[in-house]
Order: C-alpha cells, then structure tokens, then sequence
C-alpha cells in the first residue's frame, strides 16, 4: 500500500513537472507569436511609406525609373513574405524569407536614397523630407521590434535545450524557432536627405 501511494506521489509530481515545462514552452512560444507582431506592426507602417516616396522622387528621378521599379517590385515581395511570415512566425523558412526580402528591400532603398543624393531638388522637397523621417523612425523601430522578437526567440530555444525541454518538445511537437537577421537600411543615407 505504501509503495502504491510512492508511487502515485512520484507519477503525480512527474506529470505536473512535464505539464509545467509543456506550458513554460507555450507561454514562450507566445511571446515569439507577440513579439513578431510588433515586426509586423513596423513593417506595414514602413510599406505603406514607400509607395508615396517613390511616388515623390518619379518626378525627380525619371531617368532612373528602372530603381524605382525594382523598389515596387522588392516592396510586393517583402508584403507577400511579411503576410506569410505573420501568419507563421514560428516556420523558420517563412522568417527566413522575410528576412531575405526585406535586404531585397533595404538594397533597393539605399540605391534610391543614393541617386536622390545627388538630386538637390529632391533633397529640397519637404514631403520627400517628411517622409524619409518617418522612414528613418520606422527603420528605427523596427530594428527594436526584431530584437524583442530575437530575444524571444534565444529563451524559447533555450528553454527547449534544457532538460527536459527536449523530451517534451519532442513529445509535444514543439521545434525551434528562426532568428531573424536582416540588414538595416543606411540611415546615413535618410539623414543626408533629410538634412538637405
């Protein structure tokens, strides 16, 4: 009879010990999902910037319409990537994608930021430098936002590294998530504009 009661008494304590890490890995895993949402937020104010600021330096820029077709181009792609990515922060190969899109992006900007250099009517235009302040601020929260999101990330892969972190995860379907790594736009370049 007391052997049954040890018994019950160690399979009771293992079961809530599995139920805790179990439920230290959702509540991390929570904090990924909420923490990419604030990427999220910052990408869509950073895209909904870009259009009018292509839209501004058309007619500056006409020669160089090609930069800013590639700028269109490389911004439906990183929405495209940053949609799938928000519906599925912890699939590695969709942050991975979004990352890539996103140096995609960041490139393509920098090159329109560096013609528009050279461009002092460009410079000059108070909504091109309204613009590429707000851009700058976005760039600017977004870089917290990742690594909020990074940071999220290191502890949910930490705590699935520690045991018994590995048997349940195993056990529960849990994988490790993706940081994410993506450049940041030059933001000597947005401060050259805006200080023109």
């Amino acid at each position: 009879m007391i052997a049954m009661i040890v018994l019950s008494v160690i399979v009771t304590t293992f079961a809530f010990w599995v139920l805790g890490v179990h439920k230290r890995l959702l509540n991390a895993r929570k904090r990924i999902k909420t923490a990419f949402s604030q990427i999220d937020m910052q990408f869509k104010r950073r895209y909904a910037l870009i259009p009018n600021l292509v839209e501004i330096a058309q007619g500056y820029m006409k020669h160089e319409r090609e930069v800013l077709e590639t700028i269109i181009i490389a911004l439906n792609e990183a929405v495209a990537a940053n949609a799938m990515a928000a519906a599925h922060p912890l699939v590695g190969m969709a942050v991975q994608h979004l990352a890539a899109s996103e140096d995609r992006l960041t490139i393509t900007l920098g090159r329109m930021f560096a013609i528009a250099d050279a461009c002092p009517e460009l410079q000059a235009n108070v909504s091109m430098q309204r613009l590429t302040e707000e851009l700058n601020d976005a760039e600017n929260k977004i870089a917290f936002a990742r690594q909020a999101y990074n940071d999220s990330v290191l502890q949910y892969n930490q705590d699935m590294l520690h045991f018994p972190g590995p048997a349940i995860a195993n056990m529960f379907g849990f994988h490790a998530a993706e940081l994410m790594q993506a450049s940041t736009l030059d933001l000597s370049l947005l401060q050259a504009v805006t200080a023109a």
